[in-house]
């Protein structure tokens, strides 16, 4: 049984020194270290990638230890998400300092899981006060004529000259190269000019090319063979795929959207049924190893099998 250290700061103005000192005993004695850098707390823990390599090399018994709550959860949500796969997995979660010192906030009772939804709540409260705060320095730093954000990366004449050049068939990566800038970049100049007519069940997919690193093609309709499709993922097969070597399965994933389930949650995923297929394929051994695996890897299944059918049944109707 082993402590794990985990540490987040929200920018990349912020450091860890301060989570550092908390834990600097641990820190001493070897204990593993894993991080979020730059990292909002609006991210679900179990979407942060340091966070999934804790829990993908954590054993059965092994302690999570943070400098403080806000560090791991700052929301309602986070924490109905988080204890059960905590609980599932036989793992423990303390903070080091402060009133919640020494309490297992992973622990399965009525008492600590009460302690724990109002601490979160309090938490959240915090984040949002300080959303609102941030919100009204920002309007009065716009009423007094402040120039906000970091200047554009194309000046009107550029953009122009990407629209043109894109509705003559260049391609974004291309054009960022050309203009020294991110696809990202080009994409939202094209988006705000119209030039892109993307599909609105498509547009979450994927932040990238027009094709997957499996070559899945994502900006017009998808071949009647491998339509794309929506899935509500199982929590349990998603922390399976976390690291999973294949790039358009984590592509998809870390695209999905987080769905609530009384204690356990799911991933909704938008993807070509051939991406869906190979999530069944990479996730299937490690989840035959357990009765819960088991039936979440047959949950699973079943939901591609009955989202890949539904467009063919659409298709032979017409």
């Amino acid at each position: 049984m082993a402590d794990r250290l985990y540490l987040r700061h929200s920018t990349d103005k912020q450091t860890d020194a301060r989570q550092k000192h908390a834990l600097k005993r641990l820190l001493d004695a070897g204990a593993p270290v894993y991080d979020d850098p730059a990292t909002s707390s609006r991210v679900l823990s179990l979407d942060r990638a340091g966070f999934q390599r804790l829990l993908d090399e954590a054993a059965v018994g092994d302690t999570i230890r943070i400098a403080d709550a806000a560090r791991l959860f700052r929301s309602v949500a986070d924490v109905l998400a988080l204890r059960p796969v905590l609980i599932r997995r036989g793992l423990h979660l303390k903070v080091e300092s402060g009133l919640l010192s020494g309490i297992d906030l992973a622990a399965d009772d009525p008492g600590t899981k009460m302690v724990v939804s109002v601490l979160a709540a309090v938490l959240e409260f915090q984040r949002d006060m300080i959303s609102e705060n941030t919100k009204e320095g920002v309007a009065a730093a716009e009423a007094s004529g402040k120039q906000l954000g970091r200047p554009a990366a194309l000046d009107e004449d550029q953009a122009a000259d990407v629209v043109t050049a894109f509705n003559k068939g260049a391609a974004v990566k291309a054009l960022a190269r050309q203009y020294g800038t991110s696809p990202k970049t080009i994409r939202r100049v094209l988006d705000d000019a119209g030039a892109r007519a993307v599909p609105d069940d498509l547009s979450v997919l994927l932040d990238g090319d027009a094709t997957t690193s499996r070559g899945h093609d994502v900006t017009g309709e998808a071949p009647a063979s491998d339509p794309v499709v929506v899935v509500d993922v199982p929590g349990l097969v998603a922390e399976h795929l976390a690291d999973v070597a294949d790039d358009a399965v984590r592509e998809a994933l870390q695209n999905g959207r987080t769905i609530r389930r009384g204690q356990g949650y799911s991933k909704r995923i938008t993807a070509p049924a051939s991406v869906h297929r190979a999530m069944i394929e990479h996730s299937a051994t490690a989840l035959m190893s357990s009765p819960a695996g088991r039936k979440a890897h047959r949950l699973h299944s079943d939901r591609v099998t009955a989202a890949a059918e539904a467009p063919r049944a659409v298709g032979a109707d017409r």
